[in-house]
């Protein structure tokens, strides 16, 4: 059934998302409601201020805090607190197939919250239970020996660590034809040896994990919450935190509750335990937790006056050192339809970047219909046109223009580089007092040399790619075919081989005219800076910080793997710390 007319595209999309509904339906009713699997989750609206205390309030549920949580709370009593919903019946979530959906779901209860940098590059926080996990493109790999070192972790126990994460919700995928086409390009190209299905961190080819399982369904962080003693945990969800209360009286100031506003606007506040070893600990993600940092009153003094808000402490570094991962894109059309597939395969090079893979979004008909989301026709999110052109006249100027482009023109897939380990550096600052608001964020993308000449030299890596054998072979496009569908693609606002990639100059433009983000930005609160080795925030007590705005580089190739690693690594340390031996771990 389908409809015509100017309601159509609206129509077609919400037909498309009830068939979704209804098979995610049939999929969760052999397995129970996910309210019996996870009793201890409820809204924000039914804690009771009169609760008892806690051993551990952990501010936002995502990525590293519900396997923080889970961890912790086998001996301890643990509040987490999450600014979103459950990610169990979210369709969106839920299905690879709808994975550039909630991406281009710019609504107030998205699980992904819109935001645009300095920079005019679009990009997306999480705002879900499971974080960044519930939104990303599901590719699991660990960070490299030489990363662990670096850190000062104990390699022993980030050994136990990842594995508890991988037994839980890590599967080896089925390979697409796509990723097997970049797989053997990449080894033709010389990105060699081939080191098979790993998890690790190895120069050459790989396929690694993934937490989609066979069916296409996502596994997120919110599901290492099965692990958790249920007697000893307490989830809220929709539970926005406007800062965390300190008591002032002593030589240092002392965290000692969260307040935070229930679904209907209703404040209330969680009291943290007096006993010794008692912390709040924030997980709210590169940019949730020095915003809420500063919203609390640690960050530079100046400007926490300029928003009246009372300093607790003046520490210029937080929301400092802020960095994000450039990626740049171009489109591979075909001849026919191919099948959908996220990250599965990578290529780690030794000129420090990263070369990945997406196939089969652009050509749905959802996709046609929105305007931005990675990993569809419109990966660049309007990427041919330079970062601070993207407006929202361009964006409506894109859809408009969409209508009328053959569905042949979003046949194909993509080829993404990814900057490994950037040197440019950009600052978080805050905006209003709203934390719902998000603050102002800048990159700086490409600011560095070096990043650009590493842009420069992954295009021409990706350039070999899509003209190989192996490539054009697959893609089964004679030169008619081929001209007629990159004219198409023009059309299509995405980006296609630059055509003078020999001249740097011309390539230097195009990585700084197409840049985009594969939401892999981390900082704000560095290690030394804003928190000591052991994640303690300095110059303050009974807090600490433990997620990706800890990292100074982003660990792997894609860092999901190490922050949910570093969720239970953390919650084991604490322990034994705490307990010693008793702690059993």
């Amino acid at each position: 059934m389908a409809v015509v007319g100017p309601l159509s595209v609206i129509f077609n999309l919400l037909l498309s998302l009830l068939v979704c509904h209804l098979h995610f339906t049939i999929l969760i009713q052999g397995e129970g409601r996910w309210e019996d699997k996870y009793p201890f989750i409820r809204e924000a609206s039914t804690f009771s201020s009169f609760s008892d205390s806690y051993d551990y309030i952990i501010v936002g549920g995502g990525t590293a805090g519900c396997p923080l949580a889970a961890t912790l709370s086998t001996k301890f009593r643990v509040l987490l607190v999450e600014r979103g919903g459950v990610p169990f019946t979210n369709a969106n979530v839920s299905f690879m197939q709808n994975f550039h959906i909630s991406l281009a779901d710019t609504s107030s209860t998205s699980a992904s919250q819109f935001f645009v940098s300095t920079d005019g590059v679009f990009n997306s926080r999480a705002r879900i239970l499971g974080g960044a996990t519930c939104i990303n493109a599901g590719f699991y790999t660990r960070a490299g020996p030489s990363y662990i070192e670096k850190a000062g972790w104990d390699s022993k126990l980030v050994n136990e660590s990842y594995p508890w994460v991988e037994k839980q919700i890590v599967q080896r995928p089925n390979l697409a034809p796509w990723q097997e086409a970049v797989r053997e390009s990449l080894l033709e190209i010389g990105i060699s040896p081939f080191n098979g299905f790993t998890y690790d961190h190895i120069y050459g080819t790989k396929v690694g994990g993934t937490i989609f399982d066979h069916n296409g369904r996502r596994h997120s962080a919110a599901e290492l919450l099965a692990s958790a003693n249920p007697n000893k945990l307490d989830v809220l969800v929709h539970a926005t935190v406007q800062k965390i209360d300190f008591d002032t009286s002593g030589k240092k100031p002392q965290a000692v509750g969260v307040i935070f506003k229930d679904e209907n606007g209703k404040v209330h506040k969680a009291f943290l335990s007096t006993r010794k070893g008692s912390e709040i600990i924030v997980s709210s993600g590169a940019i949730g937790s020095p915003h809420i940092l500063m919203l609390s009153g640690i960050g530079p003094k100046a400007e926490l006056e300029k928003f009246n808000i009372t300093v607790v402490l003046d520490n210029k570094f937080v929301g400092q050192g802020m960095s994000d991962n450039p990626m740049n894109t171009i489109f591979v059309p075909t001849n026919r339809p191919v099948e959908q597939s996220l990250i599965q395969t990578v290529g780690i090079t030794k000129k420090g970047v990263y070369i990945e893979a997406s196939s089969g979004f652009g050509q749905s008909g959802d996709s046609i219909s929105c305007h931005h989301g990675v990993a569809s026709a419109e990966i660049g999110q309007l990427s041919t046109i330079p970062p601070k052109q993207r407006t929202v006249e361009a964006i409506e100027a894109y859809r408009r223009s969409k209508k009328n482009i053959p569905h042949e023109a979003f046949r194909g897939g993509f080829i993404l580089e990814k900057i490994a380990l950037p040197l440019s550096r950009g600052n978080i600052s805050l905006v209003t007092t709203n934390p719902d608001d998000n603050p102002s964020i800048t990159f700086n993308y490409f600011s560095h040399p070096r990043d650009l000449k590493r842009c420069v030299d992954g295009i021409r890596i990706m350039e070999k790619i899509a003209k190989s054998k192996h490539f054009t072979n697959f893609t089964q496009c004679n030169k008619e075919t081929l001209d007629r569908l990159l004219n198409m693609s023009v059309q299509a606002n995405v980006n296609l081989i630059p055509k003078h990639t020999h001249n740097t100059e011309s390539l230097e433009q195009f990585c700084k005219d197409t840049v985009i983000t594969i939401w892999h930005y981390h900082g704000g609160c560095q290690v030394g800076k804003v928190i000591a080795p052991d994640h303690k925030v300095l110059g303050v007590h009974r807090l600490r910080v433990i997620d990706g705005s800890t990292f100074k580089e982003s660990p792997g190739t894609n860092p999901q793997a190490t922050v949910m690693m570093m969720g239970r690594y953390m919650g084991v340390k604490i322990l034994r710390e705490r307990l010693g031996k008793a702690a059993g771990l």
